[in-house]
């Protein structure tokens, strides 16, 4: 995608700095334990000088906030989603929008390997709506652990999941039937997904059943695999460029789909 040109770099600055004027009264608030008496700074009893916001400190606590009341709108901190992990994929959701790699969808599907199997760790948001479409169970790797995925990589035949952001394609017709083929968008960590055929499918180890015979899911072969009566139905939601997050604990991880400042302006953008 070609960069913005300098007349569109012009028209987001004076949108941002419209909305600042805007949520100013309200966010404000925020920084101030007591009212100021001037709108640049005062010297309080205690000789500590409070000054007022700057307006990227204003449109980062705006971005928060609206972080924050939409994790609350879609009660998924209830079905297990940490806020810490909902703030990553949503940062790197708006990223990817920004980048133009992203249909009109709102959609954004969340999957924390953090979790074990036994637990319903994917999540398909609709952000626009702020509805939870699906909370179900997803299967990992099965070189990334048993009913913990703790092992991550990128390469061919290595049997493991990758992290990081996808952007879903189109469906085809393979081994598994139906399956959604997952383009991995974080260089070094998934972009390897197409040619390993990491992709969304249905398999029958992916229950409740088989939980209860075995005590964790069955592993794929990197795949996020998911439940056979519903996979259809997700693959017809989520595929043609929507955004997929997996996260994991692995502290090499990092993604330049992570940037606040472009997650907050596109925010500031969309909302002008």
């Amino acid at each position: 995608m070609e960069k913005p040109s300098v007349t569109q770099r012009k028209r987001l600055k004076i949108r941002a700095r419209r909305l600042t004027r805007r949520i100013l009264p309200f966010v404000a608030s925020l920084f101030m334990a007591t009212p100021l008496a001037s709108p640049v700074a005062r010297t309080t009893a205690a000789g500590m000088e409070t000054k007022m916001p700057s307006p990227k400190e204003l449109q980062s606590a705006f971005f928060n906030q609206r972080l924050h009341d939409l994790y609350r709108d879609l009660r998924v901190e209830e079905q297990g989603l940490r806020y810490a992990v909902f703030e990553k994929a949503v940062t790197g959701y708006f990223n990817l929008k920004n980048d133009g790699k992203l249909s009109d969808k709102q959609l954004l599907t969340v999957v924390d390997f953090d979790l074990p199997s036994t637990e319903k760790r994917l999540w398909v948001l609709d952000l626009g709506t702020k509805q939870v479409v699906f909370n179900t169970l997803v299967a990992h790797g099965h070189n990334s652990g048993e009913n913990v995925a703790t092992n991550f990589s990128n390469e061919n035949e290595s049997n493991m999941s990758s992290l990081g952001f996808y952007v879903t394609q189109a469906e085809y017709i393979g081994k598994h039937g139906r399956s959604l083929k997952l383009n991995g968008v974080d260089e070094g960590y998934n972009d390897n997904a197409l040619m390993r055929s990491v992709v969304m499918h249905g398999a029958d180890y992916v229950s409740e059943e088989f939980i209860r015979q075995n005590g964790r899911l069955g592993r794929s072969l990197g795949c996020p695999a998911l439940p056979m009566d519903q996979y259809a139905q997700i693959i017809d939601t989520v595929g043609n460029g929507t955004c997929l997050f997996l996260n994991g604990n692995d502290s090499s991880y990092s993604s330049k789909y992570l940037n606040q400042d472009v997650a907050m302006n596109t925010l500031l953008a969309n909302n002008s």
